[in-house]
């Protein structure tokens, strides 16, 4: 038995199945084609035949898994790969190990592997592969070591022992294993993403997935317990095991209000606002990722509570609603549709409107951002919008705001409000998890960079992972916090040398300020 290690193209996925039917399919597959041209050509000399270290190319992954079942689609693709890498290097795609699955997710020419976790029953589990590839080596593409969070749920994972087992099973069969994942990571800035299971269910930014490595890189138990699995198949490397990278608590670092985001438009976005009838999404003002700020006034007086209200998932994903600058609650998606409001005619109405992430898994990919249909005030439909993309990250980028060293504390507001503030390492830049405390939901930056989402309130996640490589050991570091929904009294940060993954904290827990 080896270690199957792929090469693998995951490329295409969900947009297949909606392009194709829709008859986007010859717009889609020329993009594809001018991918394959750049990207294939810079592959070939690296195959195995050709005296580098690739084995293999997977072309599609879990394509099975979608309802379209397109041969054809399957087709280009085996021929577009042929075309650009020529006769000799193995081709393969990678489904769950299913029949169904396997059905539409396998083409001849294209050698089929399967994917699963670990189970009581090994043989089982590549049966339906050998009902597709009765002969040649059995393959699990995807041995999944843990899996991934959703906001709002337990953090996952599985046993050392169980993984081991699993593990030493296939190797027992001689089969081969790529493991998903070997070592966790992190979805900074943005990335985060989103699945779909009969519910919008976006990931925290942690990606750790209670991988073998850490998402700091760290060996743990489940490592320790795969290794030796191993060695009962071939020898060890000698040596010791590379140690764990050093890790520092900085501590607490006090920000300072730098301002609204209601006040800061300009800065914001210096292009101005879009005027629209109605709602325009997030793709339609070429805004792929953060924040969009959606602002009208109220056509007439209000004197008693009147529904605000978006048709169901109207609203993709969080919007948080401000009359003349006050925070009055919030819609969200597969959550709250309905706010009771009150305002005199002319009143500004804004609502801020995050994307969470777009799912990137199952058969509902049209996953458009920000105000999908119109809204209505008491059944009847608002217009004449102002529409703001907001660049955050380029102004953070630009050093903006400008960076408040030691920062005292500030009166605290419910956001949506920008805070910044800066600290200095002991000469050192090692890597830290920050914390924090009494904080509700937002977006950090650290020296310009997205670190990514946080959202104690909902957990399970309660710090991000900062590497090293993002700070200065002899200059200062420079904070940037975007807070949506209600910073502490005393608003800080905690930079701890260990990471929280799995608790839920109430959001005026733990705000007082630990002493120096």
């Amino acid at each position: 038995p080896v270690f199957f290690i792929s090469c693998s193209l995951y490329l295409f996925g969900p947009w297949v199945q909606w392009s194709l039917l829709l008859g986007w399919g010859r717009d889609y597959l020329q993009a594809v084609d001018s991918w394959l041209d750049v990207l294939l050509p810079r592959i070939k000399p690296r195959l195995y035949q050709n005296g580098g270290n690739i084995i293999s190319i997977q072309v599609e992954n879990e394509y099975g898994s979608y309802s379209a079942c397109d041969y054809d689609y399957l087709r280009h693709l085996l021929a577009a790969f042929r075309a650009r890498l020529g006769p000799d290097v193995l081709l393969f795609t990678t489904d769950g190990n299913s029949a169904a699955e396997l059905r539409c997710g396998t083409l001849q020419g294209l050698y089929a592997t399967v994917d699963f976790g670990p189970g009581p029953n090994v043989t089982a589990a590549f049966a339906p592969q050998r009902l597709y590839e009765p002969k040649g080596p059995l393959v699990n593409s995807e041995y999944y070591t843990g899996w991934l969070d959703y906001w709002g749920e337990p953090h996952a994972g599985s046993s050392p022992a169980q993984v081991a087992q699993g593990l030493q099973d296939m190797l027992q069969l001689g089969a081969n294993v790529n493991m998903y994942m070997f070592q966790g990571g992190t979805n900074f800035g943005y990335w985060s993403g989103a699945d779909y299971k009969g519910r919008y269910k976006p990931v925290t930014t942690s990606y750790d997935y209670d991988a073998p490595l850490s998402e700091a890189g760290d060996p743990t138990a489940k490592l320790f317990a795969i290794r030796t699995v191993i060695s009962k198949f071939q020898p060890l490397p000698e040596g010791p095991m590379p140690p764990a990278t050093p890790k520092y608590a900085y501590g607490p670092v006090p920000l300072r209000k730098q301002g609204e985001v209601l006040e800061l438009l300009d800065v914001l976005c210096p292009g101005g606002p879009i005027r629209s009838r109605f709602p325009l999404t997030f793709e339609a003002v070429k805004q792929a990722h953060g924040f969009v700020l959606y602002r009208t006034r109220l056509p007439r007086d209000v004197w008693d509570p009147a529904p605000l209200s978006s048709p169901p998932n109207g609203v993709c994903d969080r919007a948080y609603v401000l009359l003349n600058g006050v925070r009055t609650g919030r819609l969200e998606r597969d959550g709250q549709m309905t706010l009771n409001i009150t305002g005199q005619a002319g009143a500004t109405l804004d609502l801020l409107v995050e994307n969470m992430g777009r799912i990137n898994f199952g058969v509902n990919a049209s996953d458009f951002k920000g105000l999908r249909q119109n809204l209505s005030l008491d059944s009847a439909l608002l217009s004449d919008w102002l529409i703001y993309p907001l660049d955050v990250d380029s102004a953070v980028t630009r050093g903006w705001p400008p960076p408040t060293p030691q920062a005292e504390g500030s009166r605290a507001r419910l956001g949506p409000v920008l805070y910044t503030g800066a600290f200095q390492t002991p000469g050192i830049a090692w890597d830290t998890f920050v914390k924090f405390p009494g904080w509700s939901k937002g977006q950090l930056w650290i020296n310009g960079f997205n670190v990514g989402r946080y959202w104690p309130a909902r957990g399970p996640q309660q710090t991000l992972f900062v590497p090293g490589s993002l700070l200065s050991a002899s200059a200062p570091n420079n904070i940037t916090l975007l807070e949506l929904e209600g910073a502490p009294p005393r608003p800080f940060v905690l930079f701890l040398d260990r990471p929280l993954l799995n608790q839920t904290v109430s959001p005026q827990a733990g705000t007082e300020l630990p002493p120096p």
